[in-house]
């Protein structure tokens, strides 16, 4: 029968739900419910039509909430479209389905997270590589954009999501599910520039699979990189810090609480951990987890088989030497790290405690350990070293400093730790182990 308002308000529910079609208007119903609600429908077959073309039906709305008006009018644009070809409930559906932004991370998680360059190009990232990816995804860009649909991300989107990790309106400090524990995430321009840059990595895997089209971080405006020059000190705060050192390991080196009060344990591992960091030039968790296999002081060489970068040798000058012999010297028998954990198997990780301290008793506000391996490498250049020795002093995963371990004598390379850390070695007060031997 043709719909119309006191058709529709007359209409009585039944046992089971029933529809009344329109016969001005084929494909559009109102279905009543046992309860006795009224609801408004339409029906079509897709990819144009056709016998064996698939059935679609949609809601279009309640009535009392929806007008026949209304209804008609939407049921009208549908069938039009079915009619020219279209399918909009199927493409309403599929839209339904599409993957958000946070189940796109979570694939990615599964099956994503390589490295994207370098000669580590496809390989697993490394676990903490890993950890941090996935942390900087789900602190920053979930909060933001985890409910939206990856395929309606835009270059505007991502705009906007800079701005906001640089505003610090995804930054918080609140209890983690560890005992006494901490989740503290902090925002700013560094950390907006390592969340776009990790975003894009997600969308590069997304399109890979053919979930989206494009990666909206590719035309983005926004700075992907830090051009600023690094900071590195000069050989005089060198020597401010040699003195905080000293100091602490002369009172006992105790770390802070929350509060900025010392702490109660005293431990010499974390100055010897900062001396290596200005010795070697070498990455934090370099040293802080550095294992007696990987030491060789016959020869002078810190090897790694497995580090950021792949397996890397790198040479040792004279200071550095003499210090993980005095190491050696006070190590426990059989002992696996150079600086064991106070408790259980692990390695020593209590530097950040202490780190506050160090840079306060030196009037470093803002220095960082990465400050120190990047001074050891701007030594060495002031030095006049060549950059193939700097690249394997430091060991620097690009073409030049690679083909210093296959092509390069380990001897030449030692002189140039030797050389380039000498001024640094003397600040330190390490003045009577300045040559290799």
């Amino acid at each position: 029968m043709r719909l119309f308002k006191a058709v529709i308000d007359a209409a009585q529910p039944r046992a089971k739900r029933h529809i009344i079609w329109d016969e001005q208007l084929p494909g559009f119903g109102l279905r009543i419910e046992p309860s006795g609600a009224k609801v408004f429908l339409v029906r079509y077959r897709g990819e144009g039509g056709g016998r064996n073309a698939p059935q679609r039906q949609a809601t279009i709305g309640r009535y009392g909430v929806v007008t026949l008006a209304q209804a008609s009018k939407k049921a009208e644009e549908i069938l039009a479209a079915a009619t020219l070809g279209g399918d909009p409930v199927g493409e309403r559906n599929a839209k339904r389905r599409e993957i958000r932004v946070t189940e796109l991370i979570d694939r990615y998680e599964e099956e994503g997270c390589v490295v994207q360059r370098g000669l580590r190009q496809g390989e697993p990232m490394k676990p903490n590589t890993k950890a941090f990816t996935l942390a900087r995804l789900r602190n920053h860009v979930v909060p933001l954009l985890g409910s939206r649909r990856a395929s309606e991300i835009t270059e505007g989107d991502i705009e906007r999501l800079f701005r906001d990790v640089a505003a610090g309106k995804t930054a918080k400090d609140e209890k983690s599910g560890k005992k006494r524990g901490r989740l503290i995430v902090r925002g700013g321009d560094g950390a907006a520039r390592k969340v776009v840059r990790d975003l894009s990595a997600v969308f590069s895997f997304a399109q890979r699979r053919r979930i989206v089209s494009a990666n909206p971080v590719a035309k983005a405006s926004v700075r992907k990189t830090d051009k600023r020059r690094e900071r590195f000190l000069t050989l005089e705060e060198v020597q401010r810090l040699g003195r905080a050192l000293d100091e602490l390991g002369t009172e006992g080196a105790r770390g802070l609480d929350k509060t900025g009060r010392p702490l109660p344990t005293t431990n010499a591992k974390a100055l010897d951990i900062t001396r290596l960091w200005l010795l070697t030039g070498c990455r934090r968790n370099e040293i802080s987890s550095l294992e007696w296999r990987s030491v060789d002081l016959e020869r002078g060489l810190l090897v790694f088989d497995d580090t950021k970068t792949g397996r890397s040798i790198r040479p040792l000058a004279a200071p550095a030497v003499f210090l993980l012999k005095d190491l050696q010297g006070r190590a426990e028998i059989g002992a696996r790290y150079v600086f064991p954990a106070e408790r259980g198997s692990g390695f020593f990780a209590g530097v950040k405690s202490i780190w506050p301290e160090v840079v306060r008793r030196a009037c470093l506000p803002g220095v960082t350990p990465h400050m120190l391996r990047h001074t050891v490498g701007e030594q060495a250049v002031a030095q006049g070293e060549s950059l193939l020795l700097v690249g394997s002093v430091l060991g620097h995963a690009n073409a030049r400093s690679t083909a210093i371990y296959a092509h390069v004598a380990h001897d030449p390379a030692r002189l140039a730790a030797d050389r380039a850390t000498a001024g640094i070695a003397a600040a330190l007060g390490f003045a009577g182990a300045l040559t290799t031997g």
